[in-house]
């Protein structure tokens, strides 16, 4: 799988999915729905920012995503 995987174009699906979750429509939903369909798209939100945020290595066949969570004054 090494050889025709690219971890770096993976990241990018990652962004581009973060960019689509922040960007599409509420669906026609009301009460404890919406509340469950917005915590849900908050929570697909940040999955997909945090690992379109990553830095990707690929050694030995082991993929390592690096993910920098400290706060942006200590980053």
């Amino acid at each position: 799988m090494s050889d025709t995987f690219d971890p770096h174009a993976m990241i990018t699906r990652f962004a581009e999915r973060a960019a689509a979750v922040k960007d599409r429509a509420m669906p026609p939903v009301e009460g404890p729905e919406r509340q469950m369909w917005m915590e849900r798209t908050k929570l697909d939100f940040m999955d997909y920012a945090m690992l379109g945020d990553a830095v990707a290595t690929l050694e030995d066949g082991i993929l390592t995503l690096r993910i920098d969570l400290r706060p942006q004054s200590e980053a």
